[in-house]
């Protein structure tokens, strides 16, 4: 089978007959498309990314700025992994309910669960500002005298951009700060807890399982975005209404088959494709065994206590989980 990844941020490409790089959605049209069609692809760069039109991008958020999450109905549902949404559910939970153990199902609108501080941010638009950024920049500098020319280069062209009230700009490095794109986004924060299964069936394997693959886990979790009168982004209100979204991805039940194109679009942690072997020396001799010492020492003291006594087990469960994934 044959295998195209785009991930929106820091990307790897994998297909027999191909190795990848990073596949940025703006740059799409007219660099990759020819490509994708040829793996089998029937989407069209524009039904992946278009400013004016809705597309694949808009159905596709940034969970809580360390995830990815996927719009699947017109009310607003997200999808997202358990693990993602792990801290919510465990802040929900009680000795009375345990939404950890036994997992958390609303029924209906009224009884879907308010998370204070998380959020899920949409890309509206990106733009290549390379040029803008890395203007004045020179040789003779020094990299101090680099960075601080970026960062205020940086600082102006956010302050000029154009954009709508409801909306954030960044400006965000890429390939060790050789090109600079800017960030049109939409940023939501009334995002409630709708489903997980208990932590036996989205955490089964743990962390060892996390990083091989086939996994035999049910590793997800559902929220929902609510929005104002207007559909826009707004603090968590009993007023909010479920949000509309520009996209959302249909779900098929008619499974896949060998051949298929398959396509992974999203928010992924960050990569080091090319470090030098200097580099992976000192993580796997010196950096790794170090942090995993630290770690595991940890791990010890919280392991005990969570084990000894249940209210414990619920409190840390969030710290610990994020402790054994570092």
């Amino acid at each position: 089978m044959k295998y195209l990844k785009i991930l929106l941020l820091f990307v790897t490409l994998n297909t027999f007959a191909q190795q990848g790089g990073m596949w940025i959605p703006s740059l799409l049209e007219g660099m990759n498309e020819d490509e994708m069609t040829s793996l089998g692809s029937k989407l069209t760069a524009k039904d992946i990314y278009d400013v004016n039109n809705s597309s694949l991008k808009d159905a596709i958020g940034h969970f809580n700025g360390g995830c990815t999450s996927e719009v699947i109905s017109p009310k607003g549902l997200i999808l997202t992994n358990h693990h993602c949404g792990f801290s919510q559910i465990q802040s929900h939970s009680s000795l009375e309910n345990d939404y950890l153990k036994n997992g958390f199902w609303a029924m209906n609108f009224e009884d879907e669960l308010p998370n204070n501080g998380l959020f899920v941010e949409f890309i509206v638009s990106i733009h290549d500002v390379s040029k803008e950024v890395l203007a004045a920049i020179n040789e003779d500098m020094t990299e101090k005298e680099k960075q601080s020319t970026i960062d205020k280069n940086s600082n102006a062209i956010l302050k000029n951009w154009t954009k709508e009230t409801w909306q954030d700009v960044k400006v965000k490095s890429f390939y060790k700060g050789n090109q600079y794109f800017l960030f049109v986004t939409e940023r939501f924060e009334d995002i409630r807890l709708v489903g997980a299964p208990p932590t036996s069936i989205g955490k089964f394997g743990s962390d060892t399982d996390n990083w091989v693959f086939p996994r035999h886990t049910g590793d997800f979790s559902l929220f929902r975005i609510y929005a104002d009168a207007n559909n826009r982004p707004a603090k968590y209100s009993e007023n909010n209404q479920p949000y509309t979204p520009k996209h959302f991805l249909p779900i098929s039940l008619d499974g896949v088959e060998e051949g298929d194109f398959t396509m992974i679009f999203g928010f992924p942690g960050r990569t080091n494709e090319y470090l030098p072997a200097v580099a992976i020396e000192h993580i796997t001799k010196n950096y790794n065994p170090t942090n995993i010492a630290i770690r595991e020492a940890a791990l010890k003291v919280i392991d005990e206590k969570m084990k000894d006594h249940d209210e414990v087990q619920i409190k840390y469960a969030s710290e610990q989980a994020r402790i054994a994934n570092a």
